[in-house]
């Protein structure tokens, strides 16, 4: 059987964290994407950066350990503009770690080869199950010796059951493992779905999370926020998955920390699950809400 909990170490040139199970809940920033923000899609459009810059420090500021960099912008030169946005992002908060975004391949080249240097890792978001992406994308997660996030879509799309989740997780990293990816550097993202069309799917995601911890002990990270899409009371529905995936076995999720009960959640997670001792980031945390 599989280590339990492994550990993921992500660094930039001048900072470092540990992704493990163990020591709690890594919180990996969302809001860097200009999908769905108006705003922020306005001024990348424009070359102006100072709602990236805002975002990244805010993020830090409210937990985040990790920010997610996307640049997907509608008729942008992706490469360039990426790049200038982990720039960006590493002179607002003196370099940050991140994770990069992008389904483009080119745009992923040149962001690991700016960011790479001075033997920083990035975390890239990422790879599925389908042979075209593990083609391209793992032999670059090797040739730069970064992580990877592995979503559990295949080449039939996303699952309908745990099982075939558990499949997918299972073929990217055995054809990582293949290349000497190690599987420490592997996070699984078991992919979970809006409960206003898939009824079922937040189930079908923590079965496939226990499952996948218990076989091969990689960390597991999760696009929380897609469980209450276009339902009501979305927040309440989202903390309260966030904390039963920490149960199941999550360890980083991508969301977003400026919502607080999101946070506060994997926090009382964290403590119940016995990883906080004596409650004293709880008790921090809350003192920090309370002003002090």
């Amino acid at each position: 059987m599989a280590v339990r909990n492994l550990t993921t170490v992500l660094k930039s040139s001048k900072k470092e964290v540990e992704i493990c199970r163990d020591k709690g809940v890594t919180i990996i920033g969302e809001r860097i994407n200009p999908s769905g923000r108006k705003g922020l899609e306005t001024e990348l459009a424009a070359g102006k950066f100072d709602i990236l810059r805002r975002d990244a420090k805010d993020q830090l500021a409210a937990g985040a350990a990790v920010l997610d960099v996307n640049a997907g912008l509608p008729g942008a030169d992706e490469p360039s503009l990426l790049v200038q946005m982990i720039k960006e992002v590493g002179a607002a908060t003196d370099e940050g770690i991140i994770c990069i975004d992008t389904s483009n391949i080119k745009a992923l080249e040149a962001a690991l080869s700016f960011y790479c240097k001075n033997s920083a890792k990035p975390l890239v978001n990422s790879v599925n199950a389908q042979s075209s992406s593990l083609k391209e994308v793992l032999p670059l997660i090797k040739e730069y010796e970064v992580a990877v996030v592995g979503l559990c879509n295949g080449d039939n799309g996303i699952p309908n059951s745990a099982e075939e989740r558990v499949k997918n997780a299972e073929k990217i990293i055995e054809e990582g493992e293949k290349l000497g990816i190690s599987r420490e550097d592997i996070i699984i993202d078991p992919l979970v779905l809006t409960l206003g069309a898939e009824w079922d799917t937040a189930k079908m995601v923590l079965d496939a999370i226990a499952i996948i911890v218990d076989k091969f002990g990689v960390n597991i990270t999760s696009g929380a926020s897609n469980v209450s899409f276009g339902l009501p009371d979305r927040e309440n529905l989202t903390s309260y998955f966030l904390a039963m995936s920490v149960l199941a076995g999550l360890s980083c999720p991508i969301c977003n920390p400026l919502k607080k009960q999101d946070v506060i959640a994997l926090k009382a997670a964290d403590l119940i699950m016995a990883r906080d001792p004596y409650a004293m980031k709880w008790i921090e945390d809350f003192r920090s809400r309370q002003g002090g």
